[in-house]
């Protein structure tokens, strides 16, 4: 009987130890060898009390009926076989659990910022005021039955019949307003702006913040699925104090705009958004190709990740892409120093989420895609040589996000009650290329890395209310190139390495343009600057994992329109049109502590 009762104990304890149905069987075949040991030492148990048993049975039939058994001999009672078999148990169900979370390892950072900032916008002309102008213009010219003679006779034109000038704005498109235009000969235009511009002159103003705090929190998680499968993700939140709202007004920075590409890398709300999350398959088929699909790491490249004290972010160099989004990436690794990646990404969904329906589809806009190639030249500890090229397919007058917007970017006039919209693009507007090279190096005590990077667009004719690529919006767009180099190094005490000293320098050119958006500035992304931009950082490790910055950047803007493909970049120091205010120069000192578990 005590032989039927252990072996239903162990049937039962073994039924229970039985991977879950629908689990995979090599997964759970390669997680749980200690799970295996524990039930083989259980079947040894049992098979030695199942012997212990049969020989006290075979001594209990020879001796005589009166004569007990020795108390050496004693078979151990029922209760205590089931508190062996539950020590063991709790033994077993520890180690399943501790290999469930280790199949799941998870890391995290949290990061405090104090910033002062200081900058100052050059005196301009008012581009969306400029623009109000000539629409009322367009709507006066016919009341009055000739050209007005003034500011105020255009004003006092609107004013006395505002109805029909609603009415007008309100059926007014652009390519009416550029239809407008193109009627006023050009002597015409040019006695017309005259007039205008001096009413929309801005003189320079300072645009300075004393105190500006962040925290941003970061959660990193991976799994090993199989030997060759793998999964990552992080889940970041930044915010300004005393700021949740996740829609900022827009002041015509690009970073003003919540995108897909930004959300999560300019400073947004307390919302924990998802930054990056795929998977990769390597060595497929026992080959040395790799494939990884979803939301790219493409943010953090190198060499931008040398002053956060972090190691490489993302795949992409930092200083061309530095965006989040979506895509595939097929990847084949030469040699244990060398490997080619293809890209492919969607910026731009036409079909979904922008009332496609609701559109003919000769007036339905082309999706934007990104296609790219990186190449890790070298890379080893001390050195990495690395090139990238990227090309936007079908790039559109911005990409889906939510702002508010003070005006009304076609026809100049004041949005009374500014309220939260959702911008959808208008008009595809031709191609981008994007090339560079990164080359970094440790020499002794000393980290020196180096970018060098081009850009090219190349417009398909069409212009919007915000503009065509790098031209204005009544201007016919022409290609145009750009460039932008970086220089930096880093000093590392010999403290152990944990104080790191460094200084960077960038310039770009007029027509300079890179996908760096989501890069951690607070002012704007300082490699898109059309201008020069210095940094000097420390860094100092508390402890391995608590660590200090200080930090110091200087922007020289030379070109409006920095980080934008849309519009004509201005000399800023010659009283330009601009649509929306931009720096001439701004400082920022920083101050920071991150944590990192």
């Amino acid at each position: 009987m005590h032989r039927h009762f252990l072996r239903f104990v162990f049937i039962v304890f073994a039924v229970a130890s039985i991977p879950s149905w629908g689990a995979d069987p090599q997964q759970s075949a390669s997680s749980t060898p200690d799970v295996k040991q524990e039930i083989e030492k259980l079947k040894q148990q049992i098979a030695a009390l199942e012997e212990r048993l049969k020989a006290q049975e075979e001594q209990a039939k020879a001796a005589p009926a009166a004569q007990p058994a020795p108390a050496a001999q004693a078979v151990p009672a029922p209760s205590e076989i089931a508190a062996s078999l539950k020590e063991l148990d709790d033994r077993v169900s520890a180690t399943e659990r501790n290999q469930a979370l280790d199949r799941i390892h998870f890391s995290g950072d949290y990061r405090f910022e104090a910033h002062t900032i200081s900058g100052s916008i050059p005196s301009h002309f008012d581009g969306m005021q400029l623009q109000n102008l000539v629409v009322r213009t367009m709507f006066a010219t016919p009341i009055l039955g000739r050209a007005p003679s003034s500011v105020s006779e255009i004003n006092n034109a609107v004013s006395s019949h505002y109805a029909d000038y609603l009415q007008f704005t309100n059926n007014l498109t652009f390519d009416r307003l550029k239809q407008g235009m193109a009627s006023f000969p050009a002597a015409m235009q040019q006695q017309l702006f005259g007039m205008l511009m001096p009413s929309t002159f801005t003189p320079s103003y300072t645009a300075n913040n004393d105190a500006l705090f962040t925290n941003r929190l970061r959660f990193n998680f991976d799994a090993r699925i199989a030997d060759n499968i793998s999964f990552a993700g992080r889940l970041s939140m930044y915010k300004v104090f005393g700021d949740s709202t996740g829609v900022q007004v827009f002041n015509g920075q690009p970073t003003s705009m919540n995108i897909d590409g930004t959300t999560a890398t300019v400073p947004n709300s307390d919302q924990l958004r998802v930054e990056r999350a795929y998977f990769s398959w390597n060595n497929i088929g026992n080959s040395k190709f790799y494939l990884s699909i979803g939301r790219r790491p493409s943010t953090g490249g190198p060499p931008m990740n040398y002053r956060e004290d972090e190691l490489r972010g993302g795949t992409p160099s930092g200083t061309l892409i530095d965006y989040q989004f979506d895509g595939i990436t097929l990847g084949y690794k030469l040699s244990d120093n060398m490997i080619w990646r293809l890209c492919w990404g969607l910026g731009y969904e036409s079909g979904f989420g922008n009332g496609d329906l609701l559109k003919m589809p000769q007036d339905r806009l082309k999706d934007t895609h990104f296609l790219g190639a990186n190449f890790d030249l070298w890379n080893t500890e001390t050195t990495l040589v690395q090139a990238t090229y990227a090309h936007a397919f079908n790039v559109t007058d911005g990409f889906n996000g939510l702002t508010v917007l003070t005006v009304n970017p076609l026809t100049g006039d004041p949005v009374n009650a500014p309220v939260v919209m959702r911008y959808t693009p208008s008009a595809n507007l031709g191609g981008i290329h994007l090339f560079g090279m990164n080359v970094t190096h440790r020499a002794s005590a000393f980290d020196l890395y180096a970018s060098g990077n081009l850009s090219a667009t190349r417009p398909n004719g069409k212009t919007t209310p915000f503009g065509g690529l790098l031209s204005d919006p009544f201007e016919t767009p022409v290609n145009h190139s750009g460039y932008m180099f970086l220089a930096g190094l880093r000093f590392n005490f010999s403290d152990e390495e944990r104080t790191k000293l460094g200084f960077e320098f960038n310039h770009g050119s007029k027509y300079w343009f890179n996908f760096a958006q989501a890069q951690d500035d607070i002012i704007a992304p300082k490699t898109n600057t059309r201008g020069n931009v210095a940094e000097v950082y420390l860094t100092h490790r508390i402890n391995d994992r608590f660590i200090f910055k200080g930090d110091f950047i200087k922007y020289l803007y030379d070109y409006s329109g920095s980080g934008w493909h849309l519009g004509a970049p201005q000399k800023l120091n010659s009283n330009p049109i601009l649509a929306f205010p931009t720096y001439t120069g701004a400082t920022m000192v920083s101050l920071g502590v991150t944590t990192r578990f």
